[in-house]
């Protein structure tokens, strides 16, 4: 399990547990802002360039029908059994021990590097404001600020996402609704309300580039979601994951696809496909993100200034949550003996510190060589962690169509399980094939031009095959087995089903 039942100290007090002080708001936007953030205001353009209008929706919608059987499993697995090892300890349990072992240290790796490509992005997107102070400050100090809401107590790191995820929101909901009025002439900008939709069909739109650019635009589609899974790790410090999981599992999706879609859909309305402002899309072009580019038309002349504070925003809020994954992930790790038991040290207030450190000093150092002669490696570096989020996903599936299958196969009533993901087995089977083919599909533009890039294809993919040498090692090592459905173990539920599962943390108490 994830968190260890309270044992005495030496001097007879109980030992310090993780706090279950996450409330059902802060789930709700752990996930969403887990999956709101660059990969919209920046990045969505650049879909809409690529494939079109229609493609670009085509993929967004179908990735999102992805991510909601996941979110289902997950939360089916999270609602049953809340720790902070989320699809990690699913994997070790339901597949194989060395499967959840790879998965966890995978899974910790990528939020670790996720923290210095975020400290990279905050301090270009300072230098709109500040051009001549040295990017590192900002990073230095941007990183100081993350350790210390993570060190305070989960709470902080809760509140600080909430507010940050609350900003993104408002900037969504407000994007949509200026979009909206200027394309049914009520608010007239610099764009001409005569234009209707005659955007969606200019050239060869909507669909742009045929099955290629959309195959191409679900790998970034694909990206922009990652994130979502953070509600898993969560649930080991929720209040009350048996109730408060699946609410969110609910409210979030659905918030999420209609944000993504709405916002896509009136930036294809509003701009051109053919636009060159669209195929912009890193933190330094600010200035011509689509969203930035819509709020100008509508003659909000503050825009660029207004969206790259939301930027900022959204880089801070995913280095804070790259900060709490990988730190909640190897704690996890080290109370199930899958690394050193000092990272299983609990602060007073819950705070796995000394894996808090350890996440800070491999993030902080991976940054460092993206300063230096080691930019080479810290690209390799990015390009390892890239796959990641898409393994964990697979595992999600893999998970937990093996719990249920047991589940079912031991004779237990599937009335026990607080939440039960609909559509099951066709859900996880639909989701694993379709991520398994953005998983391998990353850089199929290697394969087709001719002559194949051989460091290009080992650039995209090295993550897999690290994946699958790190499983095997263990399964040599360990001489592990997956597990048969007989053997698996599925902890009692207490009498009340919305109740925690108290062996993972402690209570809250209080609002």
């Amino acid at each position: 399990m994830s968190s260890q039942p309270s044992q005495p100290t030496s001097s007879g007090a109980p030992a310090p547990t993780l706090r279950r002080t996450l409330r059902a708001r802060h789930l709700t936007m752990i996930a969403i802002g887990g999956s709101i953030g660059t990969g919209l205001f920046v990045a969505s353009g650049a879909t809409i360039a690529q494939a079109g209008p229609g493609g670009a929706l085509a993929a967004y919608i179908l990735i999102g029908a992805m991510v909601y059987f996941l979110m289902t499993s997950l939360g089916e697995l999270a609602a049953y059994m809340p720790v902070s090892g989320s699809f990690a300890t699913y994997g070790a349990r339901y597949v194989d021990e060395g499967f959840g072992f790879a998965l966890g240290w995978n899974y910790w790796y990528n939020w670790a590097v996720t923290i210095a490509v975020e400290l990279a992005a905050a301090q270009l997107v300072m230098q709109y404001w500040f051009p001549d102070t040295p990017g590192v400050l900002w990073s230095a100090l941007f990183l100081g600020l993350m350790f210390l809401l993570n060190a305070i107590s989960v709470r902080g790191f809760g509140e600080a996402e909430y507010w940050c995820a609350l900003v993104k929101v408002v900037t969504v909901i407000a994007f949509i609704g200026i979009g909206t009025l200027m394309i049914f002439g009520i608010l007239r900008g610099d764009v001409s309300a005569t234009h209707g939709l005659a955007n969606l069909t200019t050239g060869d739109a909507p669909f742009v580039g045929g099955l290629p650019a959309l195959i191409g635009v679900a790998m970034i589609a694909g990206f922009s979601f990652q994130g979502t899974e953070l509600i898993g790790v969560a649930a080991g410090e929720s209040a009350d994951p048996a109730k408060n999981i699946p609410r969110a599992v609910r409210q979030v999706f659905w918030r999420i696809l209609l944000f993504y879609v709405l916002a896509i859909l009136i930036i294809g309305i509003l701009i051109p496909y053919t636009d060159p402002n669209l195929l912009k899309n890193d933190v330094q072009t600010v200035g011509v993100s689509p969203f930035t580019l819509v709020f100008r038309h509508a003659g909000l002349a503050f825009a660029a200034g207004v969206m790259n504070a939301v930027i900022l925003t959204a880089v801070l809020s995913a280095g804070n949550s790259g900060m709490y994954a990988s730190t909640r992930m190897l704690y996890n790790l080290a109370t199930e003996g899958r690394a050193p038991r000092i990272f299983a040290q609990l602060t007073r207030n819950g705070v796995p510190l000394m894996a808090l450190l350890a996440t800070t000093a491999v993030g902080a150092l991976c940054f460092l060589t993206s300063l230096f002669e080691s930019r080479s490696v810290y690209l390799w570096l990015l390009n390892l962690s890239g796959m990641t989020g898409f393994i964990a996903w697979l595992g999600i599936a893999v998970s937990h169509y093996r719990f249920r299958k047991g589940f079912v196969a031991q004779g237990l009533d599937l009335d026990r399980l607080p939440y039960r993901s609909p559509f099951f087995p066709y859900g996880p089977i639909f989701a694993f094939a379709l991520c398994l083919i953005v998983t391998l599909g990353q850089n199929y533009q290697a394969f087709t031009s001719g002559k194949i890039d051989w460091v290009s294809v080992a650039a995209t993919y090295i993550g897999i095959p690290i994946f699958l040498l790190i499983w095997l090692g263990y399964r040599i090592a360990r001489k592990t087995r997956f597990v048969s459905y007989a053997e698996m173990q599925f902890p009692a539920l207490p009498a009340r089903s919305d109740a925690a599962i108290g062996h993972a943390a402690v209570p809250a108490t209080g609002e």
